[in-house]
């Protein structure tokens, strides 16, 4: 089976613009669903690919976290050379993390987080999502063998060194929490794993915005925008873009 990879996407509809930011070992599909809710209440959206994301894991283990996000930025400055001065941005688990980091870094507009990770955890976790992503991928092209393709197998094949860093780098964008004063929602699903809703507290306390909020999705786990309660999600995150003042 021939999988036809992930690509960015913009949609130009409105004034406002919001920059819309995948997971660890997502894509752009993450978000795809979110961007036309917004787009057709007239927001321009832009969701950008991390590099190495999307395609084959060797591919992405070649790649490195300071690599995704410079996808990041380089999304970012595709709304400012289309014009846009005020920017929005939401994003889901990693992207929910490098949405607060781009607040530290950019000026940002309002910051929504879906499921961010915000406190250390071993990287070993972080390197079972390359494991299943790599078993995964291979169900999807069909190369799948189980008696081959066990985890601890697939393990060794798939091992990447930099993972390290990304936690790193969740670290200090964590430790910087206090410089960010944007408007800022939390959203955070009640059957994702009690690290991700714990972070979301930490989040919250850390933040110096004036306007600050948390939403807890009661039947939602970690992937909170193709969840079961998604169409309350991306209301909740046109919601709190509408009740910003924007410049018009």
């Amino acid at each position: 089976m021939k999988i036809i990879p992930p690509k960015p996407f913009t949609i130009e509809a409105g004034k406002r613009a919001v920059l819309l930011l995948h997971g660890f070992t997502g894509n752009t599909n993450d978000v795809k669903r979110l961007g036309k809710y917004l787009a057709d209440r007239n927001y321009t959206v832009h969701a950008p690919l991390y590099k190495g994301h999307g395609s084959d894991p060797k591919t992405l283990i070649q790649t490195n976290p300071l690599e995704w996000w410079n996808s990041v930025i380089e999304g970012y400055d595709v709304l400012r050379s289309l014009g846009y001065e005020e920017i929005a941005v939401a994003g889901v688990s990693l992207g929910g993390i490098f949405s607060l980091k781009l607040g530290v870094e950019r000026p940002t507009k309002a910051i929504v987080t879906m499921s961010a990770p915000a406190i250390a955890k071993s990287p070993e976790s972080l390197q079972s999502r390359i494991i299943d992503y790599a078993i995964n991928y291979k169900k999807l092209s069909g190369t799948y063998d189980p008696n081959v393709d066990r985890p601890e197998h697939v393990a060794d094949l798939v091992r990447m060194p930099s993972l390290d860093y990304l936690q790193g780098m969740i670290n200090d964008t964590s430790n910087k929490l206090e410089n960010i004063e944007a408007p800022v929602h939390i959203l955070r699903g009640l059957q994702d794993d009690e690290y991700y809703c714990e972070s979301a507290d930490l989040i919250y306390s850390s933040v110096k915005s004036r306007i600050k909020s948390v939403k807890t999705f009661v039947n939602s786990g970690h992937i909170l925008t193709l969840g079961q309660e998604r169409d309350l999600v991306f209301e909740e995150v046109y919601r709190f873009f509408e009740g910003l003042k924007w410049k018009e």
